[in-house]
């Protein structure tokens, strides 16, 4: 079984419980975080990794919202909760590593805590980059590894285990891996530290 399938197979496992474990990071953080950033979604608009459709709530009236998820169990509890949405909301179950959409379809891309979990992030990213507009724009909100020494030292200690128990990586260097993938009129806002940002990045 190759990563992907293994992380798959990790969150399809927590679906059912996944609302309720984060309850306390977006009682304390998360929702004032979620609506700065997708209150600049505009036209037609990608989200990646919907998961259980915590972000649908904010969007604005007027996207065109396409949510998938590699996730078969997350998406079918993202439908459930938003499939009647006046959003019109499409759901598709798709790896943003092997994304079926033409080039140049989408005005902007969404992530939340999305890129911790691709195995190849540098992949998935220039995914999102062929998909967009010429001008269109990548909104991310992502949690990436501290660049304070001991910091930074702790969470490459801790990542294995963090990856084994739940698939999610918390040493990405997630803003450098977005160079990488082409972007570079990129801004970063730091919301808590220089772990959780918020990244806003041109095609």
């Amino acid at each position: 079984m190759n990563q992907t399938e293994k992380i798959k197979r990790r969150y399809d496992r927590v679906s059912g419980l996944y609302d309720w474990m984060e309850v306390p990071m977006e009682k304390f953080m998360f929702s004032d975080w979620r609506g700065k950033l997708l209150g600049q979604a505009t036209g037609r608009t990608l989200e990646v990794g919907v998961g259980t459709g915590k972000n649908i709530p904010w969007y604005p009236e007027d996207v065109q919202l396409t949510a998938i998820d590699f996730s078969p169990e997350m998406l079918r509890r993202a439908r459930h909760k938003y499939g009647d949405d006046p959003l019109d909301i499409t759901f598709l179950e798709i790896d943003v590593q092997h994304m079926e959409f033409d080039d140049d379809t989408f005005d902007t891309v969404v992530t939340s805590c999305v890129f911790c979990s691709v195995p190849d992030p540098v992949k998935g990213l220039k995914e999102i980059y062929r998909v967009l507009k010429p001008d269109g724009q990548l909104l991310m909100l992502e949690h990436v590894r501290s660049q304070h020494w001991l910091t930074g030292k702790l969470m490459d200690v801790l990542n294995f285990f963090q990856l084994h128990l739940w698939g999610a990586n918390i040493n990405r260097n997630t803003l450098e891996n977005v160079r990488k993938a082409g972007f570079s009129d990129i801004e970063v806002t730091c919301l808590r530290r220089d772990i959780f940002l918020m990244i806003k990045a041109k095609k």
